[in-house]
């Protein structure tokens, strides 16, 4: 593959700017990188001979072999796989606690990924995705994702357990774009969380990092997480700046993370390690050191998701909608899998052209916009009483519904 790709580099015209940050990382993990075969490397060609560095890759069909088989409604569910990190953190007394537990939840959902460099599909619009969790302590949480737009695209979500007094409600707008030998997606939208046992802290808002799928056009083809992203709680002035480090060429670690949490203009504390290993926080006051998620040792306890039946799923539901992908690509059948992929997204434009004509306006079933932000249709319960979890349930389903 090495030899693939440095012939494809010698041809096309290196753009101006691009410096060696852009190339693959050296010395990646397995798990992180992919190895093309001589056909998906003709494809990959022939795609890249389209590109221009800085275009906008929101229409550009991706070849079926880089696809995760899930859509990205369900990947949104990696930061809902554990709970008993967020569970239980209204009944600490110090806000900086309850702030440092806010964090674990954010960081535990990033050692979640498939093998390689794949991406989820594209969600089309009005397509959503909804499961329902059991905990060993008794007691549920609720999710649903929804696609409320297409162009820009724009994911809603929301998540409940009642009876653990958490709610998070959030929306991801990426924007993907060819820089090169590698192709960046922004994740703009955030996510909104509120410990309801203790209104007062108001909301705990976190920001997302930059995804890059690196060694495009030579060397490795390489997934990694860049830039700054946002941990911040304003009613008790507490923030995180999060840098997620690229690998430089030269040197760096992979994977590695550095924050400073601070209450108002003074730091507090330092968070440092690796998100796919283990990543802890050190006071800055007492200089201890805490480790705040192990994917090897924690990241084997991730809640499972319980997902109405196939039969049982309505026509625009995440996993009923794409099945035929998803079985092609698990039968490594890529033929099959691209006429899967093709039906899809051209009865999505059809109905997108009979909606212009008729001059009908698609509306969302689950979210609306309120004060500029993706919001659940739904009045959130407050308190942890079965009929507040019966009212959470009853919205996001039919009463008929079969689970597996």
């Amino acid at each position: 593959m090495m030899g693939l790709f440095s012939q494809a580099g010698s041809h096309i015209k290196r753009a101006r700017g691009l410096s060696v940050d852009d190339r693959a990382p050296e010395d990646t993990e397995p798990d992180d990188t992919s190895i093309l075969d001589e056909n998906e490397g003709s494809v990959i060609l022939s795609l890249i001979s389209q590109l221009r560095v800085g275009m906008d890759l929101s229409k550009v069909t991706f070849p079926t072999f880089v696809l995760e088989p899930r859509s990205m409604l369900e990947r949104i569910t990696d930061f809902m796989s554990h709970p008993d990190l967020i569970f239980g953190a209204e009944n600490c007394d110090d806000p900086d606690e309850r702030f440092t537990r806010i964090l674990q939840y954010y960081l535990a959902g990033w050692h979640i990924k498939p093998k390689g460099v794949k991406k989820p599909y594209n969600p089309v619009l009005g397509e959503f995705f909804r499961c329902r969790y059991d905990y060993p302590n008794g007691t549920q949480g609720f999710f649903v994702a929804e696609q409320v737009s297409h162009h820009p695209p724009i994911s809603a979500f929301f998540y409940i357990s009642p009876a653990n007094r958490v709610c998070i409600v959030g929306e991801l707008r990426p924007k993907s774009k060819f820089l090169g030998n590698s192709v960046s997606t922004t994740m703009e939208g955030e996510n909104r969380i509120t410990l309801m046992g203790v209104p007062d802290d108001g909301e705990y808002v976190v920001t997302m990092p930059n995804m890059y799928a690196r060694g495009i056009l030579f060397g490795k083809m390489v997934l990694e997480l860049g830039d700054t992203c946002v941990v911040k709680n304003e009613k008790h002035r507490l923030f995180c700046d999060l840098e997620f480090k690229t690998k430089g060429f030269f040197s760096g670690t992979y994977n590695a993370i550095a924050g400073r949490v601070r209450r108002g203009n003074s730091d507090t504390g330092e968070v440092s390690g690796r998100w796919s290993h283990v990543m802890e926080f050190k006071s800055i006051k007492s200089g201890s050191k805490r480790v705040l998620f192990d994917a090897a040792k924690d990241g084997q306890n991730i809640a499972p998701k319980y997902v109405p039946d196939i039969e049982q799923q309505e026509l625009y539901e995440s996993r009923r909608l794409w099945k035929d992908l998803t079985q092609a690509i698990e039968e490594r059948n890529m033929e099959r899998a691209t006429e899967a992929k093709s039906a899809v997204e051209d009865a999505q434009r059809e109905l997108r052209r009979k909606r212009e004509e008729s001059g009908e306006k698609f509306v969302p079933r689950y979210f609306e916009r309120r004060d500029g932000r993706w919001e659940p249709k739904l009045k959130i319960p407050r308190d942890d009483s079965s009929e507040a979890i019966d009212a959470v349930q009853t919205w996001i389903w039919p009463p008929t519904t079969e689970w597996r």
